[in-house]
């Protein structure tokens, strides 16, 4: 029997729920080639209690399809809009009144709520699918966390933006963009809406109250742009000549960018590199998140601990006092609080190498960029009753988790991406200079190299780590994008004007060079490379990976080499099945050698004593060697464990059940472009 068939069956017996079910699934199944059984699925789920959402989708793309048009829309209307018109009516009419009294406003003709010509079918409280007299249109939610536009490209000019009815957009414009009082100029946002009639629609859905009164906002009405920007001295008789330029407050800082570590050797430091000493961001480069817990924690407890400012002044006497008495005073402080202030101690310090770097007098509150930094990115397989899998990460969860970042409202995150085969090389070659480092120093003096060096399976890691993988309902990765670190390396200019759009910065003469706490190229280690050197880019680091070793890393992040454009080099493209994995897991020949290296410093550090054996050296080195092998065979099979699940196709979901998606790529502007793109 088909969904339907058993869908019409469970409705005759009665079974509303389980009848519910089958008709949604029928509704997938059909995917639009049989609008009658999603009419009568959807006015079934309608009438007997399923998923409303299911239905109201169903019904709009109906309508949009052509489809019975009249009964969808009569449906739509009485089951939709009407029973919420009274609410809709409400809310306009109280922003019409707050709009009547508002000085920058400079029309105030306003429709009556019946002569609107756009028609808001609420989804739910946030959601709602515009009608324009005879269409539905796009689907609109006014609080995706998304910001869209790169609003602050020009801090010259106060800010100007076009048809913004996001009410999160609105609402970052009001919390990130600092009061004229406060950088002594004129600093209002600047509204402009091209249609009235439309400007006034919108009303229904948005909520005015809170961005209306600290008065940032002027609203420019069609051709009203003109006035852009007013003279407040000479038309409101405002002047804020008169003010000096007010520090950054704690709580002015809003936003975070979250520059995350994807996994080792994919060029986090490059990035960190180009944001260094930018005006109008707070940054620490490279962070490692514990400590940053640990010192966020040990803060607290001073303030906590310290019954007076002067006290907590005391009990912090590095940090600028102003930053110390504002955080002990605010009242029901947080973690991302102290973070705040911390990293604006950090752009205080005066004793540093080059003088403060943040521009104090900007139209804008600066952003945090944050770069919590882990050993490594460490994910483990998990399947489900379902047979479904997902993906666990230590490391992901306590980030995820952290007030540290749960307390900011508006959050841009981006990941650099570096060609896998490359990053893997890198990573053990960086890891085998450890083992070589730290064996030469026990050869040269044993008791004080007791610990041991262990390699892991890097490239089990490697093909493990999906971090570009997101969960859409993460709001951590709601407004997300991927950098490619050749993009960065080969066509810095078109890649970072394009990343300082997304992030919604000023891409300023900052980003042009590298620097290191304003340094010009460093060489921040002995292995790295200075600035756009291009050797990262085309080292392959034949002598630390075999051709095995790399193909199997294509064939496992096949669907990332594709989706983010990079050409496969080692995996031929062919089927692939296990017993071909099983010929490339034989082939990791140079990976397991140095694993064997590193196991036999565990062994040798822990004596493997024999009773009765006459020649107990040589039994001691067989036994040893028999143990680093059944590391390596236990590497092995557990190679061969996740190489199956994985055959079975590159699906992930999140906790939720829901599948995870491909993180966007930033795309440049070709006409920006210096070389052709990297594949």
């Amino acid at each position: 029997m088909t969904s339907i068939e058993i869908a019409r069956k469970l409705a005759e017996l009665g079974q509303e729920k389980d009848a519910c079910t089958a008709y949604t699934l029928a509704i997938h199944e059909g995917a639009g080639q049989e609008p009658a059984v999603e009419m009568e699925a959807a006015l079934y789920i309608l009438q007997n209690g399923g998923d409303y959402k299911v239905a109201y989708s169903t019904f709009v793309d109906l309508h949009r399809r052509g489809c019975f048009p009249e009964d969808c829309l009569s449906v739509m209307t009485h089951a939709f809009y009407q029973p919420n018109i009274k609410l809709l009516k409400t809310r306009y009419q109280n922003n019409c009144k707050l709009l009547e009294k508002y000085p920058y406003l400079f029309r105030k003709d306003f429709l009556d709520f019946e002569f609107l010509p756009i028609r808001f079918y609420p989804y739910d409280d946030n959601r709602f699918t515009p009608f324009f007299q005879e269409r539905f249109g796009d689907f609109v939610d006014l609080k995706k966390p998304v910001v869209s536009r790169n609003f602050f490209h020009d801090l010259e000019n106060p800010i100007l933006a076009k048809d913004v009815y996001s009410q999160y957009e609105l609402e970052y414009l009001n919390d990130n963009v600092r009061k004229s009082e406060y950088v002594a100029k004129e600093n209002h946002i600047y509204l402009h809406y091209t249609s009235w009639v439309e400007f006034c629609s919108y009303l229904q859905c948005l909520n005015l109250r809170p961005l209306l009164e600290d008065e940032k906002f002027v609203f420019l009405i069609e051709d009203e742009e003109e006035q852009y920007p007013i003279n407040f001295q000479e038309r409101f008789g405002i002047s804020y000549a008169h003010h000096s330029v007010k520090p950054v407050g704690i709580r002015e800082v809003n936003r975070l960018i979250w520059h995350t570590q994807l996994s080792s050797g994919n060029g986090g430091d490059f990035f960190n590199e180009i944001f260094d000493v930018h005006p109008n961001l707070l940054m620490v480069s490279s962070l490692m998140f514990d400590n940053v817990k640990e010192n966020v924690e040990n803060v607290r407890k001073i303030m906590d601990k310290a019954r007076s400012t002067r006290e907590a002044v005391q009990l912090l006497p590095e940090w600028d006092a102003r930053i110390v008495e504002e955080l002990y005073l605010l009242w029901d402080r947080t973690e991302k609080d102290i973070l705040v202030a911390w990293f604006l101690q950090h752009a205080e310090d005066h004793e540093r190498k080059y003088a403060p770097y943040l521009d104090r007098a900007a139209r804008i509150a600066p952003a945090l960029f944050f770069q919590p930094h882990f050993s490594n990115m460490i994910y483990q397989l998990h399947v489900d009753s379902k047979g479904r899998t997902m993906l666990e990460s230590e490391q992901y969860e306590s980030v995820r988790t952290s007030p540290l970042f749960r307390n900011f409202k508006y959050i841009k995150t981006f990941t650099p991406l570096r060609r896998f085969t490359t990053s893997y090389g890198r990573t053990v070659r960086f890891m085998s200079k450890q083992l070589e480092e730290h064996m030469a120093k026990a050869e040269a003096e044993p008791k004080s190299a007791k610990t041991a060096v262990v390699i892991p399976d890097v490239v089990s890691q490697r093909v493990l780590n999906r971090s570009f993988m997101i969960d859409w309902q993460d709001r951590l990765y709601a407004d997300s994008v991927l950098v490619r670190f050749e993009d960065g390396k080969l066509n810095p200019t078109a890649t970072f004007t394009a990343l300082a759009a997304f992030l919604d910065l000023p891409y300023t003469q900052t980003m042009t060079y590298c620097s290191l706490d304003g340094e010009i190229d460093p060489q921040e280690f002995a292995h790295t490379v200075r600035g756009f050197d291009l050797t990262p880019v085309y080292r392959t680091n034949d002598e630390y990976a075999t051709d095995a070793e790399r193909a199997y890393i294509e064939f496992f992040l096949r669907d990332a080499y594709e989706f983010y454009g990079y050409d496969f080099q080692y995996y031929d493209g062919g089927a692939m099945d296990e017993e071909k994995v099983k010929e490339l897991v034989e082939g990791f020949t140079i990976l397991n050698g140095w694993m064997r290296h590193g196991w036999r410093t565990v062994y040798e550090n822990n004596v493997v004593k024999v009773e009765g054996a006459t020649d107990g050296e040589s039994v001691q080195c067989s036994i040893q060697e028999q143990l680093v092998e059944q590391q390596i065979k236990n590497t092995d099979e557990n190679r061969m464990k996740n190489s199956r699940v994985l055959l079975r196709g590159l699906r992930f979901i999140n906790r939720n059940g829901q599948p995870l998606h491909m993180m966007p790529k930033l795309e440049l502007d070709p006409a920006l472009l210096e070389q052709p793109l990297y594949h």
